[in-house]
């Protein structure tokens, strides 16, 4: 039974045209569970967690400006080293998340979203040939590259991850 993309979640509709629009190779999968957390995703892909391309959205001090860094599900971000690079930065709630991005907690696509984030890449995620990224909803999932991943964002590749 083909569902018709319409009948998805909004966000879920935005990322999916946005690959579209970009010509990426891999369509965004709607898994039958969420896959609110990095651990989820995995269990539901049958990959390793470190292959979830997680997205971690902090709020600037200086301008409220979201920040997103994408990072190995198996990393934990590191905040002084995004402050480091991007300003001050202090934790997003889910309002400000969802306000700034377009997309609720769960389901933050490193593309996509309603007002472009400052974006940062954890070079962490180029162990891997092909990780799994949030498609707009916690159920939507797509695959790509680390590469793809920088091309798709224009964002640079940094260590923002905690030893």
């Amino acid at each position: 039974m083909s569902v018709d993309l319409q009948d998805r979640p909004e966000g879920f509709r935005r990322v999916s045209a946005l690959l579209v629009e970009h010509r990426h190779p891999h369509a965004p999968l709607f898994l039958e569970v969420a896959a609110r957390t990095a651990q989820e995703a995995a269990d539901a892909l049958g990959v390793s967690v470190g292959q979830i391309a997680k997205s971690v959205v902090f709020k600037r001090k200086l301008d409220a400006a979201a920040v997103l860094v994408v990072a190995s599900g198996d990393k934990r971000v590191d905040e002084r080293k995004v402050a480091a690079l991007v300003g001050a930065v202090g934790r997003a709630d889910a309002d400000f998340v969802k306000a700034s991005t377009g997309f609720t907690i769960g389901g933050v696509a490193p593309v996509g979203h309603s007002t472009r984030p400052v974006v940062l890449i954890d070079r962490e995620l180029f162990r891997f040939d092909e990780v799994w990224a949030a498609a707009g909803h916690p159920n939507g999932v797509f695959m790509l590259s680390p590469e793809q991943l920088v091309q798709l964002t224009a964002a640079p590749v940094h260590d923002v991850v905690q030893a």
